[in-house]
């Protein structure tokens, strides 16, 4: 989406510890020719995923495969089927490059097609070098939750009052932003303050990839304003949390039912005589990590209930996915964007209308668009070249 002419914005190249300006440029600009090492690697891995293809095709022909294991397999199968289909257009796209080569060396006494030929050689080859980027980006490791919808959780921070109206415009950034992108948005609860301000509020998000779009929105987000309450006009920092939560259910995160205790209670706050008098508020304790929801929106307590293990599933997920980064140190260093939820990742400065994204180095001066959910995409597409970035890098890692 285009912004007004009054937007302006800059960004640096961060320090990304990449070790090679290489791999930045090589995401970044898609006609520039990809380094040779990066072409030796991915020879390497297009090599290994042709044979891991024709391996499971073939072993799919073979009789008496257990059913539990033919699942497996057909889904490892179609998981690789894209890859190999864009594989196999730039091999063909290769080979007409080096026929082409042959007939301009050939063509040495007929001026026309030497001519012709050139050209068309010209084409083939940004044609190949667009192949060989796309193909790169498609092999990079992906989060496979990426494609998956998300719950959205906003709490106040630091800052009394100010903090709780601050969470409330976070929440409602991201409802509009969502809007935008023409993806559904569903509140799941919101829990209010005197001064209409949120204390934590939370949402899920369906649509295709919004998990993989919006994840590294997780951490602290710091504004600096004057409160509506500061009548001598001093400038206050309050702060409030995000988390970016994959949906789950049952298949992702298993839980007993001796592990769980549901409570029901009656509402507190507005709503009106049948929210308080009756017990439809739920709250949901998973004994084994101590994760603790309460949802009382709903009138219905099954309603309620539902909303309530729909958040418990998605922290749970959240919370073995972190474990399994933990483990792997490289795979962690990728991620902490994401997971650190301690750090401050982004500043929203009203007085010098900018907002400055930590974790990128990127900065607009745009303060009110992006509070409208317009020009959010300019950080969303920086954080994921970043991800793709440091993905490129592990993937050189562990090819050397």
């Amino acid at each position: 989406m285009m912004l007004g002419a009054a937007q302006r914005w800059r960004w640096r190249l961060p320090a990304w510890n990449l070790g090679s300006r290489s791999l930045y440029s090589t995401l970044m600009d898609k006609h520039a020719p990809i380094p040779d090492d990066i072409l030796r690697i991915l020879e390497k891995r297009m090599i290994s995923i042709e044979d891991r293809h024709a391996c499971l095709s073939k072993a799919l022909l073979e009789p008496g495969i257990a059913s539990d294991e033919l699942i497996k397999m057909n889904k490892e199968l179609r998981k690789l089927d894209y890859s190999v289909d864009m594989i196999k257009a730039l091999r063909a796209k290769e080979k007409e490059v080096i026929g082409l080569k042959e007939l301009v060396k050939e063509s040495v006494e007929d001026e026309e097609m030497r001519r012709l030929a050139s050209g068309e050689l010209q084409t083939a080859t940004r044609e190949v070098r667009d192949a060989q980027h796309d193909v790169l980006l498609e092999l990079i490791p992906k989060d496979e939750a990426d494609s998956r919808g998300y719950i959205l959780e906003v709490r106040a921070g630091a800052g009394g009052d100010e903090a709780s109206i601050f969470a409330s415009d976070l929440f409602k950034m991201y409802e509009k932003y969502t809007a935008n992108n023409s993806w559904r948005f569903e509140v799941l609860s919101i829990t209010t303050t005197d001064t209409r301000g949120y204390k934590e509020a939370s949402a899920v998000i369906s649509g295709d990839g919004v998990y993989g779009a919006l994840k590294f929105e997780s951490g602290v987000h710091r504004v600096q304003r004057v409160p509506v309450t500061e009548k001598a006009g001093r400038i206050h920092t309050s702060t409030a949390s995000v988390a970016i939560l994959p949906e789950a259910n049952e298949v992702d995160v298993e839980i007993r039912n001796d592990e769980i205790k549901i409570d029901t209670y009656r509402a507190g706050g507005a709503g009106g005589q049948h929210v308080n008098t009756t017990c439809s508020a739920v709250r949901v304790t998973h004994a084994p990590t101590g994760i603790v929801v309460a949802i009382q929106d709903e009138r219905s307590q099954h309603k309620n209930k539902a909303k309530a293990l729909s958040i418990l599933y998605a922290r749970l997920y959240e919370l073995e996915r972190s474990r399994a980064a933990a483990s792997r140190s490289e795979l962690r260093q990728d991620q902490i964007g994401s997971s650190d939820r301690s750090e401050r990742i982004r500043t929203y400065n009203f007085p010098q209308g900018r907002v400055t994204d930590h974790q990128v180095g990127v900065t607009q001066h745009a303060i009110e668009q992006i509070m409208e959910g317009i020009g959010l995409e300019i950080f969303v597409n920086v954080l994921k070249m970043q991800h793709e970035a440091s993905a490129l890098a592990s993937l050189k890692s562990a090819a050397a």
